[in-house]
Protein backbone atom coordinates (compact mmCIF):
# COMPACT_ATOMS: atom_id res chain seq x y z
CA UNK A 1 0.00 0.00 0.00
CA UNK A 2 1.18 3.28 -0.78
CA UNK A 3 1.07 5.58 2.12
CA UNK A 4 -0.33 9.38 2.06
CA UNK A 5 2.31 11.80 4.23
CA UNK A 6 1.14 15.14 3.98
CA UNK A 7 3.41 18.52 4.15
CA UNK A 8 1.80 20.51 6.32
CA UNK A 9 4.26 23.51 5.61
CA UNK A 10 1.35 25.70 3.88
CA UNK A 11 -0.53 25.46 7.18
CA UNK A 12 2.81 26.95 8.82
CA UNK A 13 2.40 29.87 5.97
CA UNK A 14 -0.80 31.16 6.42
CA UNK A 15 -0.22 31.00 10.27
CA UNK A 16 2.88 33.16 9.92
CA UNK A 17 1.37 35.29 7.48
CA UNK A 18 -0.61 37.37 10.77
CA UNK A 19 1.44 35.79 14.10
CA UNK A 20 -0.08 33.98 16.43
CA UNK A 21 -0.70 30.55 16.34
CA UNK A 22 -3.98 30.61 13.86
CA UNK A 23 -4.17 27.99 12.57
CA UNK A 24 -2.31 25.59 15.09
CA UNK A 25 0.44 23.77 12.99
CA UNK A 26 0.34 20.84 16.01
CA UNK A 27 -3.17 20.46 15.83
CA UNK A 28 -3.66 20.04 12.00
CA UNK A 29 -1.16 17.55 11.70
CA UNK A 30 -2.89 15.57 15.23
CA UNK A 31 -5.83 15.81 12.68
CA UNK A 32 -4.54 14.54 9.67
CA UNK A 33 -3.24 11.58 11.15
CA UNK A 34 -7.37 11.27 12.62
CA UNK A 35 -8.30 11.50 9.38
CA UNK A 36 -6.60 8.75 8.02
CA UNK A 37 -3.03 9.81 6.36
CA UNK A 38 -0.24 7.69 7.39
CA UNK A 39 2.41 10.06 7.69
CA UNK A 40 3.36 14.05 8.06
CA UNK A 41 5.89 15.66 6.49
CA UNK A 42 7.77 19.39 7.13
CA UNK A 43 10.68 21.25 5.28
CA UNK A 44 12.15 23.59 7.66
CA UNK A 45 13.74 25.79 5.58
CA UNK A 46 16.57 28.79 7.27
CA UNK A 47 14.72 31.64 6.95
CA UNK A 48 11.40 29.60 8.43
CA UNK A 49 9.28 31.40 6.42
CA UNK A 50 6.92 28.58 7.14
CA UNK A 51 7.84 25.53 9.65
CA UNK A 52 9.79 26.36 12.02
CA UNK A 53 13.09 24.62 13.87
CA UNK A 54 10.70 24.57 17.11
CA UNK A 55 7.59 23.60 15.45
CA UNK A 56 9.91 20.28 14.43
CA UNK A 57 10.91 20.09 17.91
CA UNK A 58 7.18 19.94 19.14
CA UNK A 59 5.40 17.53 16.70
CA UNK A 60 8.49 14.68 17.05
CA UNK A 61 6.00 13.82 20.18
CA UNK A 62 3.00 14.46 18.93
CA UNK A 63 3.09 12.35 15.35
CA UNK A 64 1.48 8.67 16.26
CA UNK A 65 2.43 7.71 12.48
CA UNK A 66 5.42 8.48 10.19
CA UNK A 67 7.27 11.84 10.71
CA UNK A 68 9.15 12.83 7.04
CA UNK A 69 11.52 15.72 7.58
CA UNK A 70 12.95 16.95 4.00
CA UNK A 71 15.20 19.85 3.63
CA UNK A 72 18.93 20.86 2.30
CA UNK A 73 21.34 18.96 5.08
CA UNK A 74 23.01 22.01 5.84
CA UNK A 75 24.64 22.21 9.29
CA UNK A 76 21.89 23.60 11.41
CA UNK A 77 19.23 20.88 9.35
CA UNK A 78 21.67 18.11 10.04
CA UNK A 79 21.55 18.73 13.62
CA UNK A 80 18.07 19.14 14.25
CA UNK A 81 17.38 15.99 12.70
CA UNK A 82 19.89 14.37 14.81
CA UNK A 83 18.19 15.72 17.85
CA UNK A 84 14.50 15.22 16.54
CA UNK A 85 15.20 11.38 15.18
CA UNK A 86 12.22 11.51 12.45
CA UNK A 87 11.21 8.09 10.81
CA UNK A 88 12.88 9.83 7.68
CA UNK A 89 14.66 12.16 6.55
CA UNK A 90 14.70 13.24 2.68
CA UNK A 91 17.40 15.27 1.37
CA UNK A 92 16.96 18.37 -0.85
CA UNK A 93 18.96 20.26 -2.87
CA UNK A 94 17.49 23.58 -2.55
CA UNK A 95 19.00 26.81 -1.85
CA UNK A 96 17.91 29.07 0.72
CA UNK A 97 16.16 31.55 -1.62
CA UNK A 98 14.42 28.80 -3.49
CA UNK A 99 10.40 29.55 -3.23
CA UNK A 100 9.78 25.77 -3.52
CA UNK A 101 12.00 22.70 -4.53
CA UNK A 102 12.77 22.60 -8.26
CA UNK A 103 15.41 19.93 -8.97
CA UNK A 104 17.03 16.97 -7.68
CA UNK A 105 20.16 15.69 -6.67
CA UNK A 106 22.96 14.96 -9.11
CA UNK A 107 24.15 11.94 -7.08
CA UNK A 108 27.13 11.85 -9.38
CA UNK A 109 28.64 14.98 -8.77
CA UNK A 110 28.13 14.84 -5.29
CA UNK A 111 28.61 10.98 -4.09
CA UNK A 112 30.76 12.09 -1.26
CA UNK A 113 28.71 14.49 0.29
CA UNK A 114 25.51 12.40 -0.05
CA UNK A 115 27.51 9.82 0.89
CA UNK A 116 28.94 10.84 4.20
CA UNK A 117 25.30 12.42 5.12
CA UNK A 118 23.34 9.09 4.66
CA UNK A 119 25.77 7.61 6.64
CA UNK A 120 25.81 10.22 9.41
CA UNK A 121 21.33 9.64 9.38
CA UNK A 122 21.36 6.14 9.09
CA UNK A 123 23.91 5.46 11.94
CA UNK A 124 21.41 7.26 14.10
CA UNK A 125 18.73 4.92 13.31
CA UNK A 126 16.74 7.01 10.50
CA UNK A 127 15.80 6.20 6.79
CA UNK A 128 17.08 8.17 4.33
CA UNK A 129 15.58 9.10 1.24
CA UNK A 130 17.30 11.29 -1.88
CA UNK A 131 15.05 13.39 -4.07
CA UNK A 132 16.26 13.02 -7.54
CA UNK A 133 15.22 13.70 -11.06
CA UNK A 134 13.52 10.89 -13.02
CA UNK A 135 16.57 10.14 -14.27
CA UNK A 136 17.84 6.43 -14.39
CA UNK A 137 21.38 7.62 -13.77
CA UNK A 138 20.64 9.64 -10.78
CA UNK A 139 18.59 6.84 -9.04
CA UNK A 140 22.12 4.15 -9.88
CA UNK A 141 23.48 6.99 -7.66
CA UNK A 142 21.49 7.10 -4.71
CA UNK A 143 21.79 3.44 -4.44
CA UNK A 144 25.89 4.21 -4.35
CA UNK A 145 25.54 6.98 -1.96
CA UNK A 146 24.14 4.74 0.41
CA UNK A 147 20.44 5.56 0.47
CA UNK A 148 17.53 3.77 1.58
CA UNK A 149 15.10 5.02 -0.70
CA UNK A 150 14.81 7.91 -3.36
CA UNK A 151 11.93 10.61 -3.64
CA UNK A 152 11.07 11.44 -7.13
CA UNK A 153 10.79 15.07 -7.93
CA UNK A 154 7.17 14.68 -10.03
CA UNK A 155 6.72 18.24 -10.89
CA UNK A 156 7.60 17.52 -14.71
CA UNK A 157 4.76 14.83 -14.05
CA UNK A 158 2.82 17.10 -13.28
CA UNK A 159 3.60 20.18 -15.51
CA UNK A 160 3.06 17.71 -19.04
CA UNK A 161 -0.08 15.42 -17.40
CA UNK A 162 -3.10 17.62 -19.29
CA UNK A 163 -1.27 17.68 -22.44
CA UNK A 164 -0.15 13.82 -22.62
CA UNK A 165 0.23 11.68 -19.68
CA UNK A 166 0.95 8.82 -21.29
CA UNK A 167 4.46 10.87 -22.23
CA UNK A 168 5.25 12.31 -19.08
CA UNK A 169 4.92 9.13 -16.57
CA UNK A 170 7.16 7.39 -19.15
CA UNK A 171 10.36 8.75 -17.44
CA UNK A 172 9.21 8.01 -13.60
CA UNK A 173 8.15 4.57 -14.80
CA UNK A 174 11.56 4.21 -16.36
CA UNK A 175 13.36 5.61 -12.99
CA UNK A 176 10.78 3.31 -11.03
CA UNK A 177 11.65 0.15 -12.46
CA UNK A 178 15.75 0.94 -11.69
CA UNK A 179 14.80 1.66 -7.99
CA UNK A 180 12.90 -1.46 -8.02
CA UNK A 181 15.42 -3.23 -9.55
CA UNK A 182 18.48 -2.10 -7.28
CA UNK A 183 16.50 -2.34 -3.93
CA UNK A 184 15.89 1.17 -3.28
CA UNK A 185 12.32 2.24 -1.79
CA UNK A 186 10.41 4.45 -3.80
CA UNK A 187 8.67 7.88 -2.49
CA UNK A 188 7.23 10.53 -4.76
CA UNK A 189 6.28 14.22 -4.28
CA UNK A 190 5.48 17.93 -5.95
CA UNK A 191 2.91 18.80 -7.12
CA UNK A 192 1.04 15.60 -7.16
CA UNK A 193 -2.87 16.16 -6.83
CA UNK A 194 -6.36 15.03 -6.96
CA UNK A 195 -5.90 15.40 -10.56
CA UNK A 196 -2.68 13.56 -11.55
CA UNK A 197 -2.08 10.99 -8.21
CA UNK A 198 -4.31 7.66 -9.60
CA UNK A 199 -2.76 7.33 -12.84
CA UNK A 200 0.70 7.98 -11.49
CA UNK A 201 0.03 5.33 -8.86
CA UNK A 202 -1.74 3.11 -11.33
CA UNK A 203 1.34 2.87 -13.77
CA UNK A 204 4.04 2.70 -10.38
CA UNK A 205 1.80 0.51 -7.84
CA UNK A 206 5.26 -0.12 -5.93
CA UNK A 207 5.44 3.49 -4.83
CA UNK A 208 6.25 3.00 -0.88
CA UNK A 209 5.19 7.05 -0.11
CA UNK A 210 3.64 9.98 -1.72
CA UNK A 211 4.56 13.47 0.04
CA UNK A 212 1.72 15.75 -0.80
CA UNK A 213 1.12 19.52 0.74
CA UNK A 214 0.41 22.38 -1.86
CA UNK A 215 -2.83 20.84 -3.57
CA UNK A 216 -3.69 18.94 -0.33
CA UNK A 217 -4.11 22.37 1.54
CA UNK A 218 -5.50 24.41 -1.52
CA UNK A 219 -8.49 21.03 -1.39
CA UNK A 220 -9.00 21.82 1.85
CA UNK A 221 -10.06 25.28 1.79
CA UNK A 222 -13.04 24.25 -0.68
CA UNK A 223 -13.79 20.06 0.99
CA UNK A 224 -12.36 20.27 3.86
CA UNK A 225 -9.43 18.59 5.20
CA UNK A 226 -10.66 14.96 6.77
CA UNK A 227 -12.69 15.07 3.15
CA UNK A 228 -9.37 15.84 1.41
CA UNK A 229 -7.74 13.28 2.61
CA UNK A 230 -10.42 10.76 2.36
CA UNK A 231 -10.23 11.62 -1.38
CA UNK A 232 -6.19 11.37 -1.34
CA UNK A 233 -6.21 7.94 -0.46
CA UNK A 234 -8.80 6.76 -2.40
CA UNK A 235 -6.74 8.20 -5.45
CA UNK A 236 -4.01 5.93 -3.83
CA UNK A 237 -5.88 2.25 -3.67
Amino acid sequence: MTKLSVNINKVATLRNARGGNNPDVLKVARDVEAFGAQGVTVHPRPDERHIRYQDVRDLRPLIQTEFNIEGNPIDSFTQLVLEVKPNQVTLVPDGHDQITSNHGWDTLEHKAFLTDICKTFKDAGIRTSIFVDADPHMVEGAKACGADRIELYTEPYAAGYAQNREQAIAPFVAAAKVAKEVGLGLNAGHDLSLENLAYYHELIPWTDEVSIGHALICDALYMGLQETIKQYLEALK
